[in-house]
């Protein structure tokens, strides 16, 4: 089970030959980690919780969580498209790290959580261009406002770290961390 709405954690599993059952967790996105790492691990945690919750023994769920860390200020999904256009104007340039935090619950048994980081390096970007951007609608459901494996593949310049931990989900350390619950 795919504690989570988002269909690229999904295409993502489906591209490692798992075909998850989606029950998108309603947990509050309420947080007290005081590190990024800290963070996703907490908040993917409450969001496998919550979907484990009553379900039988033995049943294998994943919450994930992913957020976008510039010089020490946290970008999570955008409130607004002006939002979008304040994060996509800050990441514009620049280097920032990504991170996502997994969960897994093998409910009645065990329970692992883990974060992954990955460092992204990004073109400048033209204010007509995020304007443009941000009007495809692509930026307003995605930590940081993007989604590299989309549009925004336009503007970057290079990663340090695992391409499918900034799509959202850490395949190569999920599946070792699954294989160990199993």
């Amino acid at each position: 089970m795919l504690a989570s709405g988002s269909p690229r954690r999904k295409e993502l599993l489906n591209q490692i030959g798992i075909d998850p059952v989606i029950k998108a967790s309603g947990a509050p996105e309420i947080c007290t980690a005081k590190t990024p790492a800290g963070m996703v691990r907490q908040l993917s945690r409450k969001k496998a919780e919550e979907a484990a919750a009553g379900l039988s023994r033995g049943t294998i769920v994943i919450g994930a969580d992913t957020i976008v860390v510039q010089d020490g200020r946290v970008f999570g999904k955008p409130k607004d498209e002006a939002d979008a256009e304040r994060m996509l104007r800050s990441l514009s340039g620049k280097r920032h790290s990504v991170y996502t935090g997994v969960t897994i619950i093998r409910t009645g048994m065990k329970t692992v959580s883990f974060s992954e980081k990955t460092e992204v390096d990004v073109y400048p970007i033209s204010p007509a261009e995020i304007r443009d951007y941000i009007k495809s609608g692509e930026p307003m459901d995605k930590a940081g406002s993007y989604g590299i494996q989309g549009k925004f593949g336009a503007w970057i310049r290079g990663i340090r770290g695992d391409y499918t931990n900034v799509v959202g989900l850490p395949l190569g350390r999920t599946w070792r961390e699954l294989k160990k619950l199993m």
